[in-house]
C-alpha cells in the first residue's frame, strides 16, 4: 500500500509498533463512541485493534507531514448497507487534539481523488444521528444525504444512520 500526501497530512499504513501511540488517541470516551466503537482499555487492546482492523489494504494512519506519530485514521472498504450497491464507503476519525482543524475532510478528499482516478464512479459516507462532527466533515466534501438506515454498532445497540454519496462527475478536486 502506497503513502498519501496531501498539502499538511501523510497517510500511510498503520504497523503493529503504533500501539503505544494510537492508545491514548483510541482510549478518548469522545472519539470511538460516536463511530460506533469502544474506546480502547490498554495498549494490548490497541495493538488487538491493529491486528484485526486498522492494518488492512486501504486503510491508513493519518499523521502530520513530516511527522510519524498517527493523529487519526481513514479507510475505503466495502459498504455494508444493500442501497450502496456494493460501493465503496470511507471512514475515517481524527483524535480529540487534532478537532476543528481541518484534517478529516483533507483525509476525506485525498481518497475521493485517488479512488476516483482509478475509476470509482461514487464514494459513500455514513455517520450515526447525532454526530455532527462526521456530518460537518461528509457536508464539506461534497457528498449528497441519500438514505438512512438501521446500523448495529461495533459496540452494540441499534442506531440510526445516514448515508451519503458523491459520484466522480460531482467532485469538485
Amino acid at each position: 500500500m502506497s503513502v498519501l500526501e496531501t498539502e499538511r497530512l501523510r497517510l500511510r499504513p498503520w504497523r503493529e509498533d503504533d500501539a503505544a501511540a494510537l492508545y491514548p488517541l483510541a482510549s478518548d470516551p469522545e472519539v470511538g463512541p460516536a463511530a460506533g466503537w469502544a474506546p480502547h482499555t490498554s495498549v494490548a487492546d490497541s495493538l488487538n485493534v491493529l491486528r484485526t482492523i486498522l492494518i488492512k489494504p486501504d486503510t491508513w494512519a493519518v499523521t502530520l507531514r513530516g511527522g510519524d506519530e498517527p493523529i487519526g485514521s481513514v479507510g475505503v472498504f466495502p459498504g455494508h448497507e444493500p442501497r450502496q450497491n456494493g460501493e465503496y464507503e470511507i471512514g475515517y476519525w481524527i483524535a480529540r487534539p487534532f478537532w476543528g482543524r481541518g484534517y478529516a475532510p483533507e483525509c476525506v478528499r485525498a481518497l475521493l481523488s485517488l479512488y476516483f482516478a482509478f475509476g470509482a464512479e461514487r464514494l459513500w459516507c455514513a455517520h450515526a444521528e447525532g454526530n455532527d462532527k462526521s456530518r460537518r466533515v461528509i457536508e464539506k466534501c461534497g457528498f449528497t444525504y441519500r438514505f438512512s438506515a438501521p446500523w448495529e454498532a461495533p459496540i452494540g445497540g441499534v442506531r440510526n444512520s445516514l448515508y451519503y454519496a458523491l459520484t466522480a462527475e460531482e467532485f469538485d478536486d
